[in-house]
């Protein structure tokens, strides 16, 4: 290999260990590299920067528009309800819950409907006294099998679909895909309606511990009149800076102040929630100047103005690293964080020192506002209300549904190409009044857009520099005894190995090179390479940090890392028999 290859490939290495670590946000990561390699000469500015102007971001923007639109209006609302129905058998229960949700994951976004639908199964599931484990890993796995089935199914197609472009071929046509990915859909969901109820265990949620032992968390004391903190400032009481024990708002004359800052001056007839460890908090009982509150502890919280939601942590989340003190969570979010649980435990430390890590699930307490003005932020991949119920279709909903079988329609006759069809259909959403044009804005990810753009210029270099070449040919020797067959096998294990340590996308631009330099040496037509690519990157099931949807049900089903693998694992083998079996039946 030159210098260039060796380089690029010192580069290759450092930005996935950073992609793996979460030492950046994933965009942050990829500009990163190709600003690196556009300086040193590796690439043109053209080269670097090529992604903006390949219709693969837009796309992907225009399809967030879509599936936003969807969740607001509620439009998959009944499908919980209506398909689970009040079957006891586990089996039964998850086949009419996985394969609706695999169809309808094949034109929308998969993150959108698992947001949407987690929190539906959890109530749902608590409502039966059953365990939301067996389900919620079931519902994140048939959503990425869903994806692969149509070229609009996630993001990782587009970007294929992309790059294929970017290197002289025609896109991936809006059901190309479906004569791979269909077969592996079918399949995989059934190995997970069979194989669910064996190797999954009923484990217990955060919301559910939250729901029983919500006394160690919450208490309301009383600043009494004429006492000792009367008229005193809360820095100046003590109140500040207490061990394992906060004060998370301040409730007077029926005003709530919350977060309550350290100058701020206590009167008599105040009521101050604290929340903490139990046993701290009954020390607060002994304190000169409050007095115990005479309702329950959770009554504090009964009122319209309050309530718990559960937030997930996603790679994206400024969070992650960092503690809650560090990240001043109170005023920035104006919310208290409860309790927060890690790997089906909860963190028993004191929780403003904890350093928060990505999959972390954080009970908070905030207004009922706060689910819409998070959401739709990077901060937090999954925000979920507790003990409410989810709210109704709107009757706006039948326009979403039009608008999505149009694009469908549009771009599967090759009447619009992809990209001219989803930004119709997204610029109709906002005209019909479904969302409103920040609605619109907001429901781009735009660290997922960012990261599409600038990996084409990671990818150039790995195919100009001749690295692509080099790695094809390790992979054509290593597999040379199983032929073409072998050569695909390896490069579907190599990107089904990235996608779990890396994002999908970032996996998928990583390999697509390789994977056309593989087919030229074994003398084949890259194409089919290019789709078991696409379907490879999004086959992500053996850890819960490997794809978007497995993080989100991660806190919420109260699972170890180790379940991931439990029934991920066959699943992948299922994938990569599939993939080795029809690429060369239908590709010969």
């Amino acid at each position: 290999m030159s210098i260039q290859a060796w380089f690029t490939l010192v580069i290759v290495i450092l930005t996935v260990h950073a992609l793996a670590r979460d030492l950046l946000a994933p965009a942050a990561t990829m500009i990163v590299a190709v600003v690196v390699l556009l300086v040193t000469g590796i690439l043109t500015p053209s080269e670097a920067f090529a992604g903006f102007s390949n219709p693969a971001p837009i796309t992907v923007a225009a399809l967030y528009v879509l599936a936003r639109a969807a969740e607001k209006t509620g439009a998959l609302q009944p499908l919980v309800s209506r398909i689970l129905g009040t079957s006891d058998k586990s089996r039964v229960m998850l086949a009419r819950l996985l394969f609706p949700v695999s169809g309808v994951s094949a034109f929308l976004n998969n993150t959108p409907i698992v947001a949407l639908l987690a929190p539906q199964v959890v109530e749902w599931a608590d409502r039966r006294g059953l365990s939301p484990s067996r389900f919620l890993m079931p519902l994140s796995f048939a959503a990425i099998l869903g994806g692969v089935i149509t070229v609009i199914g996630t993001s990782t197609n587009i970007v294929v679909s992309g790059l294929l472009e970017a290197n002289g071929q025609p896109p991936i046509g809006m059901f190309e895909l479906t004569k791979l990915g269909l077969p592996v859909a079918v399949l995989g969901v059934t190995a997970v309606i069979l194989l669910a109820p064996v190797v999954l265990k009923d484990r217990r949620p955060a919301r559910r511990e939250l729901t029983e032992r919500i006394r160690e968390f919450v208490v309301g004391m009383d600043v009494v009149v004429g006492g000792a903190l009367d008229g005193v400032s809360v820095e100046a009481g003590g109140l500040r800076n207490l061990q394992g024990v906060f004060l998370a708002e301040l409730e007077r004359q029926g005003e709530v102040v919350a977060p309550v800052g350290p100058a701020t001056v206590l009167k008599g007839g105040d009521r101050l929630v604290f929340v903490g460890k139990v046993d701290l908090i009954v020390d607060l009982q002994k304190m000169p100047g409050l007095a115990s509150a005479e309702r329950e502890h959770v009554e504090a919280f009964s009122d319209p103005r309050h309530t718990f939601f559960e937030v997930v942590l996603g790679a994206a989340s400024a969070l992650v690293g960092r503690t809650l003190k560090e990240a001043g969570f109170r005023n920035q979010y104006q919310a208290a964080v409860v309790a927060i649980h890690r790997a089906g435990q909860r963190v028993s430390a004191k929780l403003g020192g904890v350093e928060l890590k990505l999959g972390d699930t954080l009970l908070v307490l905030a207004d009922k506002g706060f689910r819409d003005r998070w959401r739709d932020r990077s901060d937090f991949l999954l925000v979920a209300r507790l003990g409410g119920s989810p709210p109704g279709g709107s009757r706006k909903a039948p326009i979403v549904a039009v608008v999505a079988l149009l694009i469908v329609v549009v771009a599967g006759a090759g009447i619009l190409p992809i990209l001219d069809a989803s930004l119709v259909g997204a610029i109709l959403l906002v005209l019909l009044g479904v969302l409103t044009p920040g609605e619109a804005r907001g429901a781009v990810d735009l660290d997922v857009v960012l990261l599409v753009a600038a990996s084409f210029g990671l990818g150039t270099a790995i195919q100009k520099t001749g690295l692509a070449d080099a790695i094809a040919g390790l992979l054509t020797g290593a597999f040379s005894g199983f032929g073409t067959t072998g050569a695909l096998l390896g490069v579907v294990l190599v990107t089904i190995a990235l996608t779990e340590i890396i994002t999908n996308n970032a996996a998928a631009v990583l390999v697509f090179p390789v994977a056309m330099a593989t087919a030229l040496r074994a003398g084949t037509d890259a194409r089919p390479f290019a789709l078991a690519v696409a379907v490879a990157a999004s086959a992500s099931f053996l850890t819960p940090i490997g794809y978007q949807t497995n993080t989100m049900v991660y806190g919420l089903g109260g699972y170890r890392f180790g379940d991931y693998a439990r029934l991920g694992l066959p699943l992948t083998v299922i994938v990569v028999a599939v993939l080795a079996w029809i690429v060369p039946a239908l590709w010969r």
